[in-house]
């Protein structure tokens, strides 16, 4: 018994016996049969702490000649009582306590849903919206559990069985005006988070709603197709209760043989497979609730390519033009015409040029045809389809020939240009020096030319290969080349024709340098 340790520190049992015998110094001469109580009291104390913690297998009271050490409330070792008679023998140290085991943190469950509202409302259901929560966790959602009440009742009951993830849900099956109190719960593995509810009950009641047709802008005008196209339109509407569609063809019931038409709760389907030119015309839409109503007009036009135009006539050719004329063709293929396209071919080539095209009249001129050619014309007709299949030919054809002309040259009346010789720009006088050529310059004019002729001191200068006279456009020079102190003097030009003469006269000064 000796040998056994104190129990640890953890469990409150030794601290209240501890309690019970630190009194046991203060008087030595106490008598052990007081002490046994004392001891078998311990127990009862232990009795508070064993609640928290299973109490340890109980132990032989210790002899009273040694004294176990224990552990104080605060976690300090309690002074050994010493025993009557007898030394203490040493205490053993007692045995280190288990550290406990840090618990995992659990995961938070996720938050509350966001903006939980209602979408529509029914006679017999409603629909909710609302945003996935802020916080989902590590793991993630499961999904969304919906629960309602009825008002009045504290009794909730799922409406999904399993947890579905959309942010939308529709709770069919209600009862007409039931007050249904919902809400919405977010569920993922580490629990449900606190539900998201509506402040008030939702009542189930249908919402009434006038009709109203919502037409596409692009079904505002004509709409236009080609023959064998097919016809698919949707026009949308609203309105509550569901509304009554019915269509009319100018006042007349549909032929259900060549037009479909499927209705929705929120929308009306117009087709036909094969549009032909006898589906055009105006069909009248009409939306009916209870005597409240609403109509559209869908104007439909089935096209094709118009037929050629009519009497294409060759009425005149003149010089380089020729001009035409026709009447509009009998079918325009449920089309306004847009015009005409005029187009000719020569004889010599075969081939077709257009000459105009889109043409709003029903004549026209052609000019710029070739000398010698032979022209066929002809005449398409134009839709919003294009052109016609075939063309009007012109039963004649146009031959531009050669036209001869004689020329005959202007009479210009004879003027009497004779006149006499006359000088416009005399001789001026010139200073050179020896060695240098130089030219003398004047200028005549005179009808016929005149003649002329070049003195020196009143000498005709003649044949000398010192100097060149030359005459160009009136302009007369004297080129004296390379003179000396003896070339000097007073020359002049002299001018003469039948009617008269002329003459100018300039002096030259040859100098010799020093």
């Amino acid at each position: 018994m000796t040998g056994k340790t104190a129990p640890p520190a953890k469990k409150p049992a030794p601290a209240a016996a501890k309690k019970k015998a630190a009194p046991a110094p203060k008087g030595e001469a106490a008598p052990k049969e007081a002490a046994a109580p004392k001891e078998a009291a311990a127990p009862k104390e232990e009795a508070a702490p064993a609640a928290e913690e299973p109490p340890a297998p109980e132990q032989p009271p210790a002899p009273t000649d040694e004294a176990t050490p224990l552990p104080t409330e605060a976690g300090a070792e309690a002074t050994p009582a010493p025993a009557e008679g007898s030394p203490a023998p040493p205490a053993e140290p007692p045995a280190p306590a288990p550290e406990p085991k840090p618990e995992k943190p659990k995961e938070e469950p996720p938050s509350c849903p966001l903006s939980l509202a209602v979408e529509e409302v029914s006679e017999n259901s409603f629909t909710l919206t609302w945003k996935a929560p802020e916080q989902t966790g590590r793991a993630g959602l499961d999904g969304y559990v919906v629960e309602i009440c009825k008002d009045g009742s504290s009794d909730w009951k799922a409406v999904n069985q399993e947890p579905f993830l959309s942010t939308r849900y529709t709770i069919p099956n209600l009862s007409s005006g039931d007050k249904i109190h919902v809400r919405v719960v977010a569920v993922s593995a580490s629990g449900a988070s606190v539900p998201a509810a509506l402040e008030q009950p939702v009542l189930i009641r249908e919402i009434l709603q006038l009709p109203r047709i919502r037409m596409p802008r692009h079904l505002r005008e004509t709409y236009i197709r080609h023959v064998g196209d097919a016809v698919n339109i949707m026009i949308p509407f609203q309105g509550k209760p569901q509304p009554e569609v019915s269509w009319t063809k100018e006042g007349q019931p549909l032929d259900t043989n060549r037009i479909t038409i499927r209705n929705t709760a929120r929308d009306t389907i117009f087709y036909i497979r094969q549009a032909q030119r006898g589906d055009s015309g105006k069909y009248e839409l009409t939306v009916q609730i209870n005597g409240a109503e609403d109509k559209a007009t869908l104007d439909i036009q089935v096209v094709e390519p118009p037929g050629p135009p009519q009497n294409l006539k060759l009425v005149d050719v003149w010089g380089f033009n020729v001009a035409l004329e026709w009447t509009p063709p009998v079918d325009n293929g449920n089309s306004e015409i847009k015009g005409y396209r005029v187009q000719k071919s020569d004889k010599k080539s075969g081939k077709w040029f257009t000459v105009l095209e889109r043409c709003t009249r029903t004549s026209c001129t052609i000019s710029d045809l070739i000398i010698g050619n032979t022209y066929s014309f002809r005449v398409f007709s134009e839709n919003i389809c294009g052109l016609s299949d075939s063309a009007a030919v012109a039963s004649g054809v146009a031959c531009i020939e050669k036209t001869k002309t004689t020329y005959q040259p202007e009479k210009i009346p004879q003027r009497d240009m004779m006149e006499p010789p006359k000088f416009t720009q005399p001789l001026t006088d010139r200073t050179t020096t020896r060695g240098y050529s130089t030219h003398l310059f004047c200028s005549v004019r005179g009808f016929p030319q005149p003649k002329i002729i070049w003195l020196k001191n009143q000498m005709e200068i003649r044949e000398d290969p010192k100097y060149i006279a030359l005459i160009d456009q009136g302009v007369c020079s004297l080129e004296i080349r390379k003179p000396g102190p003896f070339d000097g003097g007073v020359y002049t030009c002299k001018a003469v024709n039948p009617l008269g003469e002329a003459s100018v006269d300039c002096k030259l000064d040859v100098k010799v340098p020093k």
